[in-house]
């Protein structure tokens, strides 16, 4: 004799909890996730033909908030600055002209959201020697508010000497940045001595094993063609692109896994 005969009760419980199991299953189906935003062609794109100017203002709307406190440790003659609404950040700015060396910030431990970094990154402003020393016609401007023209006899040389400036200003930015703090780094690849240097992969690896996170990079193409006298026989592609590297201070001292 079949169960459902002998016990009829028991049976028509298990069916009625079946029926109320399979109503809540279609439910749980039929439940439909709604998507939020909105549709929008308005994007920050990683590429631009533009100035610094207008570039770094995407940069700095896309990854600080608006009111942080930002310290620009190589201001200059502040063109970063210039298309950015006066008060939308509460910016300090110095460069070595002020006294004030990126490599020794004279600020407070995990005192700022942001920090912007835009050392000389070309190796012809570090060289040993005044009279060798590049900085003529556009780049007057770092040649006067970083290297300062004058000779420079401790330390790496050359292409080393970059990338010494921007590791030890790394180290520094880290100590300043509170954590999750944002770090803008200026950067552009370079020929020297006959050698190719992509100084943003460098940056790039050192930066993450101090513990920065590296969260975005923006392409800057310059507008105008460039040009060069007395070409023998080019060698390497001229440079005519630089980075705007974004990098995030992690809580832990260890580059989160991306």
């Amino acid at each position: 004799m079949s169960s459902e005969l002998l016990f009829p009760d028991i049976q028509v419980k298990k069916r009625a909890s079946a029926k109320k199991l399979n109503v809540k299953a279609s439910s749980v189906v039929k439940a439909k996730r709604t998507q939020g935003g909105v549709a929008t062609s308005s994007l920050v794109m990683s590429a631009f033909v533009a100035g610094n100017a207008e570039v770094f203002l995407q940069v700095m709307r896309l990854h600080v908030k608006p009111g942080a406190k930002v310290a620009d440790v190589t201001y200059g003659g502040g063109v970063f600055w210039r298309n950015m609404p006066h008060g939308e950040y509460d910016l300090v700015p110095s460069d070595i002209a002020t006294g004030v060396d990126c490599r020794k910030l004279p600020y407070e431990s995990t005192s700022f959201d942001a920090i912007v970094l835009d050392p000389p990154y070309m190796e012809g402003l570090l060289r040993p020697t005044k009279g060798h020393k590049a900085g003529s016609g556009t780049y007057g401007a770092f040649r006067n508010y970083y290297s300062n023209g004058d000779e420079t006899h401790d330390g790496p040389k050359y292409h080393h000497a970059v990338t010494d400036l921007y590791y030890k200003s790394g180290a520094e930015a880290f100590r300043v940045l509170k954590d999750e703090g944002v770090l803008i780094v200026k950067c552009q690849d370079e020929v020297s001595a006959n050698r190719q240097w992509l100084t943003h992969v460098e940056i790039i690896n050192h930066y993450e094993a101090l513990g920065f996170y590296t969260k975005d990079l923006f392409i800057v193409v310059r507008q105008n063609k460039v040009g060069v006298s007395r070409l023998k026989k080019q060698v390497h592609a001229r440079k005519n692109h630089s980075y705007f590297l974004v990098f995030v201070k992690t809580k832990k001292k260890k580059a989160k896994s991306q």
